[in-house]
């Protein structure tokens, strides 16, 4: 396992990340994710940090607070030490009936980081993640929001979940202008069948020097090796009930033939060889991993000590590549006098 830093705050976290999705399984789409209970959470923190993970993700969200509460308590169970990892929940979604138990007010933001706290049976957390768009609230009220919060001592850092580019870097601006805490990670879905935020979140990544945490690497379980054209239904996915994110099926087919081949000429899955690519992808940071068992567990680890030949990464990069898009493609025809030889 490899350490890398979290953007520009001298953090040191894993290279994969351990999320926590698939704890409890009550209420809604979670049960089609996972149904993992107290003991196999038990087992999987466990193998996760002996694997070497330091980094944990997990939002209030999940099983609406289960998640959250069955990582915290497998703290207590297992004696793993709690300061030797870093701990990322997220803000945003709805958490009961009244109207402003959801978005990203200042009242439901301090309100969910308390609650999130108790269930966690933490003092802080390293890392609060603002989990997607809140179109009432304004960005300078979240932004100041999140400041204050740090300013608190609950939260260490705060970071953002599917923001798009120009409103990440609205509320930069804002922060840097009345000297308050900046967003120090993305967490986006990034997959080889989903390669969008090559676009514009990465390149304002590495410009703002950000961390970039893809989620769903695996693009909800498409690429793992048990879809094929011959083969639409795994029988044991979470695809098979809920399909999510969305993927271009046919065009993913034509990836996963190739990371399947490759997979077999290293003796690997085809999962290992798409979490391979994502980990060696420009500006990624730490790759978040899910499972159910702690053998899914131990596959996607073992992918970190995969090495992918240029030659491999050309025909991975070319199946999957991203269709030219304006403005990028003029950006690139203009630019082409402008590369130092």
């Amino acid at each position: 396992m490899k350490y890398n830093l979290l953007g520009n705050t001298g953090v040191v976290v894993s290279e994969l990340c351990f999320g926590t999705m698939t704890f409890g399984g009550e209420g809604g789409i979670w049960g089609n994710i996972g149904k993992v209970q107290q003991a196999e959470v038990n087992e999987l923190m466990k193998t996760a940090v002996d694997s070497g993970i330091n980094f944990i993700d997990t939002a209030n969200v999940y099983s609406y607070g289960l998640s959250e509460k069955l990582l915290g308590q497998s703290l207590k169970d297992t004696g793993i030490n709690r300061n030797e990892l870093v701990i990322a929940t997220k803000v945003r979604g709805r958490m009961g009936e009244g109207r402003n138990y959801v978005g990203l007010s200042r009242f439901h933001i301090f309100q969910s980081i308390d609650e999130s706290l108790q269930r966690l049976q933490m003092d802080h957390i390293d890392v609060l993640y603002v989990h997607g768009v809140d179109p009432l609230t304004p960005v300078e009220e979240i932004v100041r929001s999140l400041n204050d919060v740090v300013l608190s001592g609950k939260v260490r850092y705060v970071a953002v979940c599917n923001w798009p580019a120009w409103m990440v870097m609205k509320a930069i601006g804002i922060a840097e202008k009345h000297g308050w805490n900046k967003f120090i990670g993305l967490q986006y879905y990034y997959s080889l069948a989903g390669r969008d935020i090559e676009r514009e979140i990465v390149p304002l990544a590495i410009d703002q020097n950000l961390a970039v945490m893809p989620w769903s690497p695996l693009a909800g379980g498409f690429l793992s090796g048990k879809y094929t054209r011959s083969a639409e239904k795994a029988g044991d996915s979470r695809r098979d009930v809920f399909d999510f994110p969305p993927v271009n099926k046919e065009r993913a087919y034509d990836i996963i033939d190739v990371i399947s081949e490759i997979g077999k000429q290293h003796g690997v899955s085809a999962a290992q060889i798409a979490l391979a690519w994502v980990r060696l992808q420009k500006g990624v940071t730490s790759t978040i991993i899910g499972a159910k068992r702690t053998d899914q567990l131990l596959d996607n680890v073992r992918s970190t000590e995969l090495i992918l030949s240029a030659d491999e990464l050309q025909r991975i990069n070319d199946v999957s590549a991203l269709p030219k898009e304006y403005p990028g493609w003029m950006v690139e025809r203009q630019g082409a006098d402008r590369v130092i030889k």
